[in-house]
Formats: C-alpha cells, sequence, structure tokens
C-alpha cells in the first residue's frame, strides 16, 4: 500500500514539475485513483501528445496567457485622450464637439471561428450589414489594430477596433465647484446632469474629465458614486492609498451621509425607516425594485418641510444599494418629484408603492421601460460595455432620423454604492479593462466644417470659478465654428437634435453631507430644497 501511495505522490509531484495539459493530466490521475488503472484509461505516447498538442488547447492557452499580460497594462487617461476634442456653452448647456474616437473590445467566446462581418451584422444592429462591410474596407473597422477582409475569422483574443464620429449629450454649464482640495482628497460640489465617470453617452461631459481638462486635477480615484441626475458632495482620492482607506470607511459603514430630497405630497411627521431589501431587476439598463430577494438594506427619513404640494425630506442611508433612496422612496409612495425612472406609471397605477407593479412581471417592467425610452428616449441604455460599442437600438435610430428634432438626453445611472452593479463589465468603465490604448484617429477627408452660427454666451461666472479655485486658467468656452466638424458617413450628423429643458437636467436629490472618522464635508443647499422655494411650474408669468 505504500508502494502505491509513493508511485500517486510521484506522479503528481512529476505533474506540478512537468506541467502538461489539463486534458492529459486528468486522464493521468484518473487512471491511478486508488492505485489501480481503470480500463481503458492509459493513454500511449501518441495520444498524449494529441491531447497536449491539439490546436484549440494551444490557442486557448495562447489567449489566456495574452489576456494576463494585456490586463498587467491597464491604460489611463492621457493629455492625448483629454485633448482630442474641447468644450463650448450654448443656451446654458455645456456641449462637446463631435469628435473622432476608436471603441475597442476582444472577441467573445461564442464569435470564434465565425467571420467578422457576419458577427457585426447580427450582434450589432444599429447599421446595416452594407455600412459594416464599408467600415471594414475602409480599414475604420479593425482587428488588432490591423484590416482585414470582410470574411476574416476571429480568433481567441482578437481586439476590435472600430473608428467613430462620436457626439455626446449636453450637460449643464453649472461649473464643478471645489469644496475641499488637500494633496490627499479632491471634494466637489457636482451640479445635477454630469456623470461621475464615462459612461454611454457621455466622455468629456463627465466629472472626471472636466476636473482633469478644466482643473488640472488627474489622475482622481473614485470613493463612491453618485447617480448622474443626483447633484451634491462627490469625494475622489489622489493616491491609492487614501482611496482605499476611505473607500475601507465607506464600505464598514464608518461613513454617515446625508441627502436631501423633494418628494410628492406630504411626508409624515415622525422619522420614517424603511428597510426593505431591494432587489436589481435588469443591471442592462439599471433598474431596482422592493423584492423579498433582494439585499438587506436601511433608509432613515425626516421631513424637514412642506409647501402644500411637496415635502423637503433628509435622507440618511445606513446601506449604499443602488438607487437605494429613490426605490425607497417609491415603496413608500412619497417618490421624489422630478424621478424620471422612479416616478413613473410603467411600475403600475400606484408607481410602485408598497411594491405593487400592477402584476407585472420583471420582464414585463424591463420590457415596458425600454419601449417608453424609444418613444421618450429617456433611459439611455447605451453604454460603454463591449455589447454597446456600435449597439445603439436600431427603432431608436428609426425614430431620430424620422423627427426633424431630437431631445439629446440620457437618464442612465450610476449608483451611489461602494461597488458599481456589474452591467455587461460596467458601463461606466472607459475601456475594457486591459484594452490597450489605441491610436488617436485624425479626421478623414469626409469630414467638414458645419455651417452652424454662433450664439451670444455669458461665461464670465466660469472663468472666474475654475481660475478662483484651482489657479487655472478657464479655457475659451465660445462656439468656434472651425472646430464643428461633419462626416458624411456618421448617422448622427444627419439629426437635428433639441436641446434639453432645464427640468429634463436635474433631479431633486442632492448629497448634502459626508462625514468619516476624522474629517466631514458639507455643501450648501440647492435652491429647491429651501422651504420658501416655488416649483417653478407654479411661477406667473
Amino acid at each position: 500500500m505504500l508502494c502505491v501511495q509513493r508511485s500517486v505522490l510521484s506522479k503528481i509531484l512529476n505533474y506540478f514539475s512537468n506541467p502538461r495539459s489539463i486534458v492529459s493530466s486528468a486522464h493521468m490521475m484518473e487512471a491511478t485513483i486508488g492505485g489501480f488503472e481503470k480500463e481503458g484509461s492509459k493513454l500511449n505516447g501518441t495520444e498524449k501528445r494529441k491531447a497536449d498538442d491539439s490546436e484549440p488547447n494551444k490557442e486557448l492557452k495562447k489567449a489566456k496567457l495574452e489576456t494576463k499580460a494585456l490586463k498587467a497594462k491597464r491604460p489611463g487617461f492621457t493629455d492625448d485622450r483629454y485633448n482630442e476634442t474641447s468644450y463650448y456653452i450654448e443656451n446654458g448647456l455645456r456641449k462637446v464637439y463631435p469628435y473622432y474616437f476608436t471603441f475597442t473590445t476582444f472577441t467573445k467566446g461564442r464569435w470564434v471561428g465565425e467571420k467578422i462581418l457576419d458577427v457585426f451584422a447580427r450582434e450589432f444592429r444599429a447599421h446595416p450589414a452594407e455600412e459594416y462591410e464599408r467600415c471594414i474596407k475602409a480599414g475604420t473597422l479593425t482587428v488588432n489594430y490591423e484590416k482585414v477582409p470582410t470574411d476574416y475569422r476571429l480568433k481567441h483574443n482578437d481586439l476590435l477596433a472600430n473608428v467613430v464620429h462620436r457626439h455626446e449629450v449636453p450637460v449643464t454649464s453649472q461649473p464643478i465647484t471645489i469644496v475641499h482640495l488637500d494633496e490627499d482628497v479632491v471634494v466637489v460640489n457636482k451640479p445635477a446632469s454630469i456623470p461621475v465617470h464615462p459612461c454611454g453617452r457621455y466622455r468629456h461631459n463627465t466629472v472626471v474629465f472636466i476636473l482633469a481638462k478644466e482643473y488640472n486635477l488627474k489622475n482622481l480615484r473614485t470613493i463612491h458614486r453618485l447617480d448622474r441626475l443626483t447633484s451634491g458632495l462627490l469625494l475622489f482620492g489622489r493616491s491609492p492609498k487614501k482611496a482605499r482607506q476611505m473607500e475601507h470607511q465607506i464600505r464598514n459603514r464608518l461613513v454617515s451621509k446625508t441627502y436631501v430630497c423633494r418628494v410628492e405630497g406630504e411626508f409624515p411627521d415622525e422619522t420614517v425607516e424603511c428597510n426593505e431589501p431591494i432587489e436589481v431587476v435588469s443591471y442592462k439598463i439599471g433598474v431596482c425594485k422592493v423584492s423579498p430577494k433582494g439585499k438587506d438594506c436601511v433608509t432613515y427619513f425626516q421631513k424637514l418641510s412642506y409647501n402644500g404640494k411637496t415635502s423637503v425630506v433628509l435622507c440618511k442611508p445606513k446601506t449604499g444599494r443602488m438607487h437605494q433612496i429613490r426605490v425607497h422612496l417609491q415603496y413608500l409612495g412619497y417618490p421624489v418629484v422630478n424621478d424620471p425612472l422612479y416616478n413613473h406609471d410603467v411600475f403600475g397605477p400606484k408607481k410602485g408603492k408598497d411594491g405593487d407593479l400592477g402584476g407585472k412581471t420583471d420582464e414585463e417592467l424591463v420590457r415596458d421601460l425600454i419601449h417608453i425610452h424609444n418613444a421618450e428616449n429617456w433611459l439611455g441604455m447605451d453604454g460603454d460595455s463591449e455589447m454597446a460599442i456600435f449597439n445603439a437600438r436600431k427603432s431608436e435610430l428609426d425614430v431620430t432620423l424620422v423627427e426633424p428634432l431630437v431631445p439629446k438626453t440620457d437618464v442612465l445611472e450610476d449608483e451611489d454604492a461602494m461597488t458599481l452593479a456589474s452591467r455587461e463589465q460596467s458601463p461606466c468603465q472607459e475601456e475594457t479593462a486591459g484594452v490597450p490604448t489605441p491610436p488617436i484617429v485624425t479626421p478623414p477627408p469626409s469630414a467638414t466644417v458645419t455651417p452652424s452660427p454662433p450664439l451670444p454666451l455669458a461665461l464670465n461666472e466660469a472663468k472666474v470659478t475654475v481660475a478662483t479655485q484651482t489657479g487655472q486658467e478657464a479655457p475659451d468656452m465660445a462656439f468656434n465654428q472651425d472646430k464643428m466638424t461633419v462626416d458624411q458617413h456618421c448617422y448622427e450628423c444627419k439629426v437635428r437634435y433639441r436641446d434639453p429643458k432645464p427640468e429634463d437636467l436635474v433631479m431633486y436629490l442632492h448629497a448634502w453631507t459626508y462625514k468619516g472618522p476624522d474629517w466631514s464635508f458639507q455643501t450648501e443647499l440647492p435652491d429647491w430644497a429651501k422651504e420658501d422655494w416655488i416649483e417653478p411650474t407654479l411661477v406667473s408669468t
């Protein structure tokens, strides 16, 4: 028996000192279990070599090694990226000049062995197959940054890249104000409508890009996040160590947070505790609901004032679930006044009060939300995740190409949570982790200057804010016709967009205070949170 054990041990040691393929090693170990060879389990030398050296195995091993190597080189944003376009202010909105950008993604397992044109025609139906065929032949849709024929068959770890003429969604022109700045942290008061990180159709029109481009505050590390339409305190670490320290404090609930919001109706006078668990209905479109299957969470609410129609409420979340405050208020029957998602009858006649969705299943709710998005264009699912790289919904494109004026707004949200819920590898990642930085793209000959005329602007406030807070000279943000390009192959260039209305750019939810073990930060209250505030719709004209 001892000899048998030594025999097995020697084979195990030999396996680790001379690793072979998993296939052949598994056969060997299976054959020696208990010291006996199983009938028919022994592999001769030729069979072993075939198992070790089979083409799929070699390709798979190579792909895994290359992926590990690529992930070791996680690229950050460079000055070239920040400088690829610039801003201008028009009609109270911060706008981005259209620019050329390279979207990238690795080949999915299910695509391996298929022709590149077939994959794009099937998986990315934003454009007809003829458009992708044109891109491949023109060399703007490449594999490993090299031009390939339309019948090229995709391999493991192939890097797909597509050059697009990118249009971003406008955001408010209200400046980002610095609440606190030192060598460890940056704390800002984020205006509503500006996403924290690149996501969906936002990239330069995000907090991290604006801070880098206009305040020279680069390589900031996110400590927590806010929804795009939520305003208020936003904390960044300036070093990995400080970011990890504050992340640890938030994760372990050592940080107290208070938010203010304005809700429909007269909120109860007493403190209200809501401890209903929250479940993510769809990661892809970012929608949640109260459900017994959800994660535990607790929020405390206290009424601050009531104006006869709406109440200002103080919110103290003890956990950080996705859309926690908004979902709990919906459940209580006091949704945020202008919440475009959770204050909507798509959740049923009671708008989700007491968890009543009007008998809808999760699938029906998601279907109806997508249908409403197609009609109202507010959900905004086209993220920078791998499946959205070239993919706008075909039905959306049909609408935009027919309508003469299209509202250019999105409502895809980030989460006010320590860890973002992943929607296809988190759409708020600039690029898929590990993807090599694509080369800067120069405009093709088809790019032309648009004839759009400039409008008068008022920029003094923005200039003073930046200069006085950081010492940086604010850029000239007057419209420059020479910077506006049009690409004859760009679908968005063919659409005339209507500017979003002011009410599209704000939700009455504000991150007011954050307090840790040895630090605390606070912003001023927004106008809508003041007791004597009058709703814009009630103001006489």
